[in-house]
């Protein structure tokens, strides 16, 4: 795990191979407890490339001295990002 925030990452490998491709982050929080939001893609194993972008806002607590993961909420295509957005918008205008 990563000790500091800007080492957090939701790439993920296996043998070489990018499996969840990180396109962007966006880091909410920082301190004892982390928030951070991702941009990325899943490799679809069947044809070999990556589906829609999504986003996952991920919780980290840091314990002795590196960010575990505690919770995540993914958000899983463009419809459900736009109804997010159009509702905070509504709430906070």
């Amino acid at each position: 795990m990563a000790e500091t925030v800007d080492e957090l990452t939701i790439e993920y490998k296996e043998d070489e191979k990018v499996i969840v491709k990180e396109l962007a982050k966006e880091v909410l929080s920082k301190g004892a407890w982390a928030t951070v939001m991702y941009k990325y893609q899943d490799l679809d194993r069947k044809t070999d490339e990556y589906g829609p972008p999504k986003v996952s806002i991920r919780r980290y607590k840091k314990v002795s001295g590196r960010f575990m993961p505690q919770s995540k909420f993914n958000i899983s295509s463009e419809k459900q990002a736009r109804q997010i957005i159009e509702t905070l918008n509504s709430w906070f205008d």
